[in-house]
């Protein structure tokens, strides 16, 4: 098949590596502009282009999509059957959805019409579902409503946001390879516009840790925020991360955010009426260490609180 890839973070590689190995004629691979870090002086490309330039191949970076001849045009010239997207970064324009005779397929990563939108593995994690996983769906001018031509699901368990990101990018690149192979002979599903739910981007405030909300929930969240941006709270004006906890059953009557003990096992904190035990953390400056580490050479007050 004749395809035209458009993908941006390590989330499009997999599928990228697998339509490739497959045998498929990708003429294009379209990804984001490059990143300019550091005041300009160190260029980052996307990793779908270092994986494009590894294969050997072609690739282009519009600034933009809309209204964009030039870009359209090599589109157009390319005949693409399908045009492949995961996790591109930007919603495609009519113009560009019109071009390749099958349509243009997306990779999203939950089961779809559950969490549309930019971070559906950390609301899967912090809503407490108990499963997610790929949709392979058709493209159009909505976010993630198209129809959907095939699923697979996965438990979640106690993955962290990393590790369910890495076992759906696979799980992606294999399902839209065996969906694109028979394509033609797929009936698509419609969504269940009354089941939609959405998943808005992640931002970094959202990290900052409310211990009334209970051990369960910022047990989930601190996994949805690994690895960004880090499930976190003060202790004075020092930033503590917490990277790894487990919600306990045990009761107490301290204030939410009070540290009630620590020992080689975890730091003890209240949390809606309850305790959760802390057991890796990390300071500024530091490296993520388990408690027993950490408490070797630092010392957190019982009784003190955190917010």
């Amino acid at each position: 098949m004749r395809i035209v890839y458009m993908g941006t973070p390590d989330f499009a590689v997999p599928s990228l590596e697998e339509l490739h190995r497959r045998g498929h004629d990708i003429s294009w691979v379209v990804t984001q502009p490059d990143a300019v870090r550091d005041r300009g002086k160190k260029v980052k490309f996307p990793p779908v282009k270092e994986k494009a330039l590894e294969l050997g191949l072609k690739v282009l970076q519009p600034e933009k999509l809309k209204a964009n001849s030039e870009f359209e045009e090599a589109l157009r010239e390319a005949r693409p059957d399908v045009i492949a997207v995961a996790a591109y970064g930007k919603l495609l324009p009519e113009e560009i959805l019109s071009i390749p005779k099958e349509g243009c397929i997306n990779v999203h990563a939950s089961l779809l019409p559950r969490f549309r939108g930019a971070a559906p593995i950390q609301r899967a994690i912090m809503e407490g579902d108990e499963e997610t996983g790929v949709t392979i769906m058709y493209m159009e001018k909505g976010m993630d409503t198209g129809d959907m031509l095939a699923k697979k699901s996965t438990p979640i368990g106690r993955k962290t946001a990393a590790q369910l990101h890495d076992q759906l990018a696979d799980m992606g690149g294999v399902l839209l390879a065996d969906t694109l192979e028979k394509l033609r002979d797929i009936e698509a599903e419609k969504q269940n516009e009354e089941e939609a739910t959405y998943a808005p981007m992640i931002s970094k405030e959202e990290g900052h840790i409310d211990f009334s909300k209970g051990p369960e929930a910022i047990e989930r969240m601190i996994r949805a925020f690994d690895p960004w941006p880090g499930a976190y709270a003060f202790l004075g004006e020092r930033q503590i991360k917490f990277w790894r906890a487990d919600p306990l059953e045990e009761k107490t009557s301290e204030a939410d955010g009070t540290v009630t003990g620590t020992d080689r096992e975890g730091l003890y904190v209240a949390s809606g009426g309850r305790l959760l035990k802390v057991t890796e953390i990390q300071v500024p400056g530091r490296k993520r260490v388990e408690i027993k580490e950490f408490l070797k050479g630092n010392s957190i007050e019982i009784g003190s609180v955190l917010r």
